[in-house]
């Protein structure tokens, strides 16, 4: 039996809560609530901090847009991001399946 060690390189880069608030343009409370809510993703470390990964500048940019133009609670916007992402997973299959010469899903 082989057993397979692997090790980072180098350690992923990651924005603290201060560092991303400040990116974003929000206030780390309301940050911090939408992490509570779900609605983001991130990383704790050993004293409990917060830590996002860049991608989750989108996510926050995603959020905030949907919260202007739908006039949406934030605790509502988990769905309907859900929602969204399961849309766009349904069309990436139908995208797929219509390049392998299968018939339009209807």
């Amino acid at each position: 039996m082989t057993i397979e060690r692997r090790y980072a390189l180098a350690r992923p880069f990651l924005l603290s809560l201060d560092s991303y608030a400040r990116l974003t343009g929000v206030h780390p409370d309301l940050v911090r609530r939408l992490t509570t809510l779900g609605l983001l993703e991130i990383t704790r470390d050993a004293q409990g901090g917060l830590w996002f990964e860049p991608s989750q500048i989108s996510a926050m940019a995603r959020i905030q847009r949907l919260h202007r133009e739908l006039n949406l609670n934030y605790a509502s916007l988990g769905l309907i991001i859900d929602l969204l992402d399961r849309i766009a997973q349904l069309e990436r299959l139908q995208r797929r399946h219509a390049a392998r010469g299968g018939d339009r899903w209807t």
